[in-house]
């Protein structure tokens, strides 16, 4: 499949040039230019929502830019994603709702795509497209979850939600951060987005060299939290916020809004260099260049709304309804036009694939449908389609695993929407056409609308309901990756992803579902800070934002080795293992002999009123 699809590809570039050369057509060059498969560019950015463009009217910032982009591309103006990071991200990249890709949370154990699914970097790559990923990655740190596990090529990333969770380089603050590069942590001087289209640039620029297609896809860390912009983007926004228009923000807040779209700013500016990189590269008419956002606003309802309400994490039309804009100047797509109707994120894979002229692999079962005829004018968006919006929540509450824990998906969870209408949780209902703002429930007053969109509910989850709880368990012990790194960001149905939360101590524990690649001996080193910065088990951080924590001795259990079938003899360590705590000790490790299969791994640190599990454990088959 991965060559027949190239094949086909280099077929179609040179049926054209010969054709020219016989039958006295185009000239050569020409001829080979127009049959280049086009290049594919995707900027996703975090937390910006719909409101934050200022085409869209915001009174804040300006995106000069972006405005440009709107002005000369196809909007999808009913275009939805998850209302939470990572479930936008596994849609984007394998075309299947989250209830089906695995990817259901921003982290808890969830934010795992299932290994077995193609994702778009597999499928342009075996295409015979340069694959690449820069900036945030958000569906797995570990094999076989990571960005060069799926496809991608190069890569320059980091995990998990936010610069500054648990799995990220200790230490990253958006300012001459280390990331992952081709595998290895690297250094980069310079703010974090100007790096990541810095190095999409770079990989753009040496593909094309290559007289390769590429596909590049840039997703940005702002403006997610924690806030930080450049300061002189900062200071623009400051500035534009003195004005009396302005006053009734209050203070603290103006601070925070001027560091967030300071960040959006700074986006809008690298938006600008990346379409004049591929104008002066003579790249722009042959590139496909789609940008979009990850969810909703998180500041729009203290500021300006775009006519909305919520934000996101939440299910109104503020959580989940986002920017698209499409471009592809040589595509023969029409410029500065609306495409009405419902439209998401998992549309956007399938779309690609056929703009490209790509075959659909059997291993690829989307959710989504191509809007490629609706893009060349051929057909609409379907006027009667419905779609489904659903995702976990986080499991703030939770301080150890439990079976019901808020991280589980429920089918009465998700969002139904159809035409204007949106089913809310099988209990609220508006109608946006006469209520765009959604205050007025009308649940009661339609049975037959709420009928009709509870079926397809109902249809939807007998699908994916069996199987969208499902954990998936990172590899241990594989050549691809030896050591593992396990951070907190995996125990299942418990949110630790801060490393604030480390600094504090937090007091929760969980386990991580494991599956030994191969037989031998393992260790299993576990700790309280990582390796990079390597503090004993009871100290806090030399600055002082650190807790001391009085552990006194480590726990450790193994699920399918410390058990014992019935009848079996109780031998030394079936309640797992403990080791004693000393002052200095900056890890305490345990080595076993494991067979091949799943497993769940346990830790403890416990003291004199102290209980909480490793935050990180590195596990390394000897």
């Amino acid at each position: 499949m991965p060559k027949s699809i190239f094949l086909t590809n280099r077929l179609r570039i040179g049926i054209v040039v010969v054709a020219s050369l016989l039958g006295g057509g185009l000239p050569v060059q020409q001829a080979r230019s127009q049959a280049q498969p086009p290049n594919v560019v995707v900027v996703m950015t975090d937390d910006q929502g719909y409101p934050e463009v200022s085409v869209h009217g915001n009174p804040v910032v300006q995106t000069p830019n972006l405005d440009a982009l709107h002005s000369q591309s196809l909007r999808l103006t009913d275009f939805h994603v998850a209302p939470m990071c990572a479930p936008t991200r596994g849609q984007l990249l394998t075309g299947m709702d989250a209830a089906r890709n695995g990817a259901i949370n921003v982290s808890s154990g969830r934010a795992l795509l299932r290994p077995e699914l193609p994702t778009m970097g597999n499928l342009f790559a075996e295409a015979g497209y340069a694959t690449g990923v820069f900036g945030k990655w958000h569906l797995g740190a570990n094999y076989p979850f990571r960005p060069e596990d799926r496809g991608f090529q190069k890569t320059v990333w980091f995990p998990s939600s936010h610069i500054g969770s648990v799995p990220d380089y200790w230490g990253n603050d958006y300012f001459d951060d280390t990331y992952v590069s081709d595998g290895k942590p690297k250094t980069f001087q310079g703010y974090c987005t100007d790096v990541f289209f810095d190095e999409a640039l770079r990989f753009m620029k040496e593909s094309a060299a290559a007289d390769k297609p590429f596909l590049a896809y840039i997703a940005t860390n702002t403006p997610h939290g924690p806030l930080r912009a450049k300061q002189q983007d900062q200071d623009v926004l400051t500035a534009r916020l003195e004005s009396p228009q302005f006053d009734k923000l209050k203070p603290d807040f103006k601070k925070r809004l001027a560091q967030y779209l300071g960040m959006v700013r700074n986006i809008d500016t690298n938006m600008g260099r990346l379409v004049e990189f591929l104008d002066r590269e003579g790249l722009r008419d042959n590139t496909i260049l789609v940008f979009l956002t990850d969810n909703g606003s998180t500041h729009g309802p203290r500021y300006f709304n775009a006519g909305m309400r919520g934000q996101k994490t939440q299910l109104w039309e503020g959580g989940h309804r986002v920017p698209c804009f499409v471009s592809w100047p040589k595509g023969g797509l029409d410029q500065g036009k609306n495409i009405d109707g419902l439209t998401q994120v998992q549309d956007l894979l399938p779309t690609l694939l056929e703009l490209c002229q790509l075959e659909k692999p059997t291993s690829a079962h989307f959710s989504g449908m191509s809007l490629a005829p609706a893009l060349r004018g051929e057909s609409p968006v379907p006027a009667d389609r419905t779609l489904i919006i659903n995702y976990s929540r986080m499991p703030n509450f939770v301080n150890y695993p439990t079976p019901y824990s808020q991280s589980i998906m429920t089918r009465d969870q998700a969002a139904v929407l159809w035409k204007r209408w949106r089913l809310l949780e099988d209990r609220e209902l508006y109608n946006l056409e006469t209520d765009p703002e959604q205050q007025d429930n009308v649940f009661d007053q339609h049975p037959q609308v709420v009928q009709k969109m509870r079926g397809e509910l109902y249809d939807w989850w007998s699908e994916v309901g069996p199987t969208a709880n499902q954990p998936q368990r990172v590899v241990v012990g594989s050549d691809q990756e030896n050591p593992s790194r396990l951070t907190a960001c995996e125990w299942l149905d418990v949110f630790v992803d801060q490393q604030g939360q480390v600094r504090k101590g937090v007091e929760k524990s969980g386990y991580w579902l494991l599956d030994v690649h191969q037989p031998g001996t393992y260790e299993f080193e576990l700790r309280r800070w990582p390796r990079e910065i390597d503090r004993p088990l009871q100290s806090g951080l030399p600055d002082g934002s650190g807790k001391a924590l009085p552990i006194s001795k480590a726990r450790f259990f193994l699920s399918n080795y410390h058990h014992l079938n019935v009848g079996q003899k109780r031998p030394y360590g079936f309640e797992g293992l403990t080791k004693q705590v000393r002052p200095e000790d900056t890890s305490v490790t345990f080595t076993v002999p494991l067979e091949k299969g799943p497993i769940a791994l346990h830790t403890w640190f416990q003291g004199e009123d102290t209980m909480l599990s490793a935050y990180y454990v590195y596990v390394t088959r000897k």
